[in-house]
């Protein structure tokens, strides 16, 4: 036990490493936002199904002694993908398709080593249970057991990475020490492989026994009826050969729970923060489901248990009436913010309905001669689940109805399984209720995703998220202005009246560390500026004849939306480009521009493209400007402090960095003006003695240190605020 054990705890726990690893080293290459994490979930979800297919197909296939030494074979092939640091030359062009290269590039890089590992849990399993056949007088072997600790493997891994890797390890030596975990994972499970024996299940003895297991279950289903205790059903079953329903069910459980993990998250992450916590608690949570229903031998629903599936949904979809704002806006018992409320109830929602999911797989495991094609249908599940939230919601709907999906099929998963497996003839009550519940469920669920719709003149979707525009109208028309929206996140807004529609709003109004620097510079001539992350183009209200302004954005949407919802591009005397694709990739294939003033605010929602914002980030940017030009770095963010981050890298450099703060006051958000932290970063000693920024730049001398960011190392929870 103990060689298999330990081979599939460390397989889990590579499994799990190489995940963040691989994804922060390309993050940068295709734009740093969420949709880049989301693609290559996917990736690693359709690789997961690809090992456990394998893993069934050999084991059904092929004899043991076979199967070990192709197994071998393989393992040994893998080794010639490390380490794991992909070439430069997979960066990707501006007109590369950004899903299909990085599919491309991790099946490249980690795609054998990824297939190996994914492979283990369920052909170790099998091995083992094949290696330890039941003999008279010694112990059932119960290898889904294993299956458990390979989920603790995966959940040390996912908590270690954040607090234990990345602050204290750079990249490249991250990479370099999984690939040393990894070749002595490779001996281990070479070793375990070479030493497999046992007798392949056959089609004729899986025939005697699918036999044998119907005579059984036969008899154990009638005992079960005779004792009045339909659970009994279910657990008898295990002994009988699966047929589609089995297949079918499996699949949902799986698919379901899949769904909701993503679903919750995305929901967190773009209502909250894209902080690194909201990210793992609920991947957390969703292994420890796993590691509770598959740590027993037999798996029993309590009595107190059957009512939380229902409180839970009802909880979370009550939650999804809110908008963020009104739960921002809202006390708990006057103590608790709303907010926090709220992470507890759809994290604690998300854990109940993943428990009923993984213990009705539980419940329903088959015997260990079916083990690798109930792994393969959870595997498809949770692949189908990654594939519908990853690649066909954000092509197929305008706005992310996801999560409410993901509701309504549990609803519909409880009802149909738990509640009718579970409960007497007179229990039946209970069951009319639940489906009372089901069904105002469904219909609060439809009316949310249609509400979602309205009050927007514009909702689309893409690759990079949902953008929202919308209307503020006040009873004065001259404030009523146009908002793009990003998550909750405003990106900008315009007012429509044709006096003010030209003035300047929200992150760039005149009193800004940018505005000011803008104003600065128009005092000597004609100006050329650089803007990296357009918005609604507010920064061309700026601009004057003879001005130059380059906007550099990732996102056609962005692109599209400014110049038909918005008219700052079309308004102003300046001449403006907009150059389509990652900023910093292109601002690597420019020439120098010698810009006055370069502008890098490209956030997405809260999320910080933390590839434009380490030290050779900076001196790129700083390759493009003038020798008296001025960086300006937008840090306004509610989480994270920036601003150790900037001034660390300025210092480095040799330049100076002052903070500029604008306050909000009583009529800022009537009048589109918001509170805004900007950071100046220039080489001109004299640029902070002109009168606009000398009582407004402030010092940074006492700004705490952390740990240079470099493209090998950064750590977000160095900043958290």
């Amino acid at each position: 036990m103990l060689r298999y054990a330990t081979t599939i705890f460390i397989s889990a726990f590579l499994l799990f490493q190489v995940q963040p690893i691989i994804t922060k080293i390309i993050l940068p290459w295709f734009g740093g936002s969420a949709a880049v994490w989301t693609t290559c979930l996917l990736f690693f979800q359709v690789v997961l199904l690809l090992g456990y297919l394998y893993a069934h197909g050999s084991v059904r296939l092929l004899r043991p002694v076979v199967q070990g030494r192709v197994h071998t074979v393989l393992l040994a092939v893998s080794l010639f993908a490390l380490p794991i640091l992909p070439h430069e030359s997979w960066k990707p062009t501006p007109t590369t398709d950004p899903t299909l290269g990085i599919l491309l590039l991790l099946a490249a890089t980690v795609g054998l080593p990824y297939f190996l590992l994914s492979t283990t849990g369920p052909l170790l399993q099998a091995w083992y249970a094949n290696n330890n056949q039941e003999t008279e007088g010694s112990p059932r072997p119960f290898p889904y057991r294993l299956y458990a600790l390979s989920n603790i493997g995966s959940m040390l891994a996912l908590l270690g990475y954040p607090t234990l890797v990345e602050p204290f390890l750079t990249l490249r030596w991250q990479a370099y020490l999984w690939t040393f975990g990894y070749v002595v994972f490779v001996l281990l499970c070479a070793f375990v492989a070479l030493r497999t024996r046992g007798n392949v299940w056959t089609s004729a003895e899986s025939t005697s026994a699918e036999a044998e297991g119907i005579t059984l279950s036969a008899g154990r289903e009638a005992e079960g009826i005779q004792n009045g205790n339909p659970v009994e059903n279910v657990t008898s079953s295990a002994t009988r050969p699966p047929g589609w329903r089995d297949y079918l069910l499996w699949t949902l459980l799986a698919a379901c729970s899949c769904t909701l993990l993503l679903a919750v998250t995305t929901h967190l992450t773009q209502n909250v923060a894209p902080i690194p916590f909201l990210c793992i608690l609920p991947l957390s949570l969703y292994l420890l489901s796993f590691i509770v229903c598959f740590g027993k031998r037999e798996w029993r629903w309590s009595p107190l248990f059957l009512p939380l599936p229902a409180v839970a949904l009802v909880a979370m979809t009550g939650f999804l009436s809110l908008s963020i704002t009104q739960i921002q806006g809202m006390r708990l018992f006057q103590f608790a913010p709303m907010i926090l409320v709220m992470i507890l109830v759809m994290t604690s929602g998300l854990f109940i309905c993943c428990l009923f999911c993984h213990g009705e797989l539980a419940r329903r495991k088959p015997t260990p001669r079916y083990l690798t094609v109930f792994y393969l249908m959870i595997s498809l599940g949770g692949a189908l689940g990654g594939i519908f939230v990853g690649l066909v919601a954000p092509h197929l709907f305008r706005g992310e109805y996801e999560l409410q999906i993901g509701l309504a099929l549990c609803a519909l998963l409880v009802l149909f399984t738990l509640y009718w497996d579970m409960l007497q003839l007179w229990q039946r009550a209970a069951w009319i209720m639940m489906a009372g519940v089901t069904c105002m469920l469904l219909f609060a669920l439809l009316r949310q995703a249609l509400d979602m719709t309205r009050g927007y003149r514009r909702l689309e979707r893409n690759f990079y998220g949902v953008l929202k525009v919308g209307e503020k109208r006040w009873q004065n028309p001259e404030r009523n202005r146009r908002v793009l929206t990003n998550g909750t996140i405003m990106h900008g807004d315009q007012f429509t009246s044709p006096d003010r529609r030209r003035q300047p709003t929200s992150y760039y109004w005149s009193e800004t560390g940018v505005g000011l620097a803008l104003r600065e510079g128009q005092e000597h001539g004609p100006m050329r500026v650089g803007m990296i992350g357009l918005g609604t183009g507010t920064l061309a209200s700026y601009g004057q004849k003879g001005d130059v302004y380059h906007f550099y954005e990732i996102n056609p949407l962005v692109v599209e939306l400014a110049q038909t919802e918005f008219t700052y591009l079309h308004d102003t005397p300046a001449q403006t480009e907009i150059r389509l694709g990652d900023a910093r990739l292109t601002l690597e294939q420019e020439p120098p521009q010698n810009y006055d003033v370069l502008v890098v605010d490209a956030f997405s929602s809260d999320a910080i493209p933390i590839h434009l914002l380490t030290r050779e980030a900076m001196a790129l940017y700083f390759r493009h400007l003038k020798p008296s030009g001025v960086l300006a770095v937008h840090i306004s963010n509610r989480y994270l402090d920036l601003l150790p981050v900037v001034v660390g890298e300025a210092r480095a450099l040799g330049k100076e960095a002052k903070i500029v703060f604008t306050q909000e006051t009583e009529d800022s958000p009537n009048d589109g003006r918001a509170a805004t932290q900007w950071v100046l970063v220039t080489a001109r000693n004299t640029l902070f003695d002109d009168p606009l920024l000398q009582d407004r730049a402030l010092s940074t001398d006492d700004t705490r240190q952390v740990r240079l960011w470099t493209d090998d190392y950064s750590n977000l929870l160095q900043i958290l605020r």
